[in-house]
């Protein structure tokens, strides 16, 4: 195996790195968190892994790149990660696809229980002492529509058929998804409004990508029933948020359990804080113990296939966006 050399955009601290330790004592390995730290490596580097930096420095260290062979995003999401010189080129793209998906997964029938067994009233209730008994709702039976059926929706799709939910998707192609059991219906993206409007619960698990910014506008919203829960696990900018808070505001769905938003830090001035029909987590939906090293164990994985010739896992549609 010929000497590879490796470039890594992160700080250069990050407890997971150490896991590159693990890599053939001939790999030249560079770590920084700016440009000038890869000038001298990058002409001959052969590996270029994003560690979830700003684009504008993936950017910065690629075009000083010669020998490229392959470029990795630690992180699913490609937003921050593609850029136009990168997207027209013929070097391979892979990310942590699927990495995250169970915690997330996971969260969303978090979110969906939050609601049908009202546990906002609960902590209420134990705040006030209060001993009132009230009905609630179950899962079962209630219809589950999610939007972006990667491996996020499919996990997610499987968990909510154990508690007996009807799971409809949407995804761009529908024929990757014959023979899931785990779905009663696939739709195209030109179906969206029927999706929203015969869900219970509405599933956002959707790439940020140019076709997908704004896709949940506010027709999409309103279309949802007034019984409606919107969960987003997705990305912010899928999401027209104004509208979805308007929607919110005047009880025109029934709530929402968010995991990501337009702008992060969501701003403290942001209404959404205020609702009592909103369920907030800051983007740690999939933030287990190990969500960092389960990424670079995909990536170490990755690089030996590389080193020996073979498939890459996980390669994008850079076109796509995912």
């Amino acid at each position: 195996m010929k000497p590879l050399t490796l470039l890594v955009l992160s700080k250069p601290t990050a407890r997971h790195l150490s896991l590159l330790d693990r890599l053939p004592g001939t790999t030249r390995i560079v770590v920084g968190d700016n440009a000038d730290m890869f000038r001298d490596a990058a002409p001959e580097a052969h590996i270029l892994m994003n560690g979830m930096m700003p684009r504008a420095l993936f950017h910065d260290v690629f075009v000083q790149c010669r020998s490229l062979e392959w470029v990795h995003s630690l992180s699913a999401g490609l937003e921050n990660s593609l850029f136009p010189e990168l997207s027209a080129s013929p070097i391979p793209m892979t990310n942590s696809r699927g990495v995250f998906a169970r915690s997330l997964a996971e969260w969303v029938i978090a979110g969906c229980l939050y609601f049908d067994k009202a546990f906002a009233r609960l902590a209420v209730q134990k705040a006030a002492r209060e001993f009132t008994a009230f009905d609630v709702e179950e899962l079962h039976g209630k219809t589950m529509g999610i939007v972006g059926y990667g491996r996020i929706g499919q996990l997610t799709a499987e968990r909510a058929r154990v508690f007996g939910m009807k799971v409809i998707a949407l995804r761009r192609r529908p024929e990757l998804s014959h023979g899931d059991s785990n779905i009663g219906a696939t739709y195209t993206p030109d179906r969206l409004l029927d999706l929203m409007a015969e869900s219970d619960f509405v599933v956002c698990a959707a790439p940020h990508t140019p076709d997908t910014v704004g896709l949940i506008n506010a027709a999409a919203i309103a279309a949802m029933k007034p019984t409606a829960v919107f969960v987003n696990v997705g990305r912010g900018a899928v999401v027209d948020e104004q509208a979805l808070t308007r929607a919110l505001e005047q009880r025109k769905i029934r709530g929402a359990a968010l995991d990501v938003f337009a702008t992060e830090p969501l701003p403290k001035e942001s209404p959404l804080w205020d609702l009592d029909n909103v369920l907030i987590s800051p983007h740690s939906a999939d933030h287990t113990a190990t969500w960092l090293q389960d990424a670079m164990e995909l990536f170490l994985e990755n690089f030996e296939r590389f080193a020996a010739g073979q498939p890459l896992k996980n390669v994008v549609d850079k076109s796509a966006g995912y």
